[in-house]
């Protein structure tokens, strides 16, 4: 693999990192993924730690569902 191949990899990379930014923007108007209930948020008096659940779970369904898609 030689230096213009790289240099087009990282090219494409970025673009597609930045259209999945882009999705993820729009699409946090819309969907409030991170904010479900089920998803875990505890705050103390010295920090908070939050691990949403529950968008994870729909988060993995959505992509297995795609590649299952992809793959046939």
């Amino acid at each position: 693999m030689g230096e213009p191949n790289l240099g087009k990899i990282l090219i494409m990379l970025g673009l597609f990192l930045v259209l999945c930014g882009l999705i993820v923007l729009v699409l946090g108007k819309f969907l409030h993924l991170g904010h479900l209930p089920g998803d875990i948020f505890v705050k103390g008096s010295h920090g908070s730690f939050y691990f949403p659940v529950v968008s994870c779970i729909i988060v993995s369904i959505v992509l297995s569902i795609i590649m299952n898609l992809l793959n046939k």
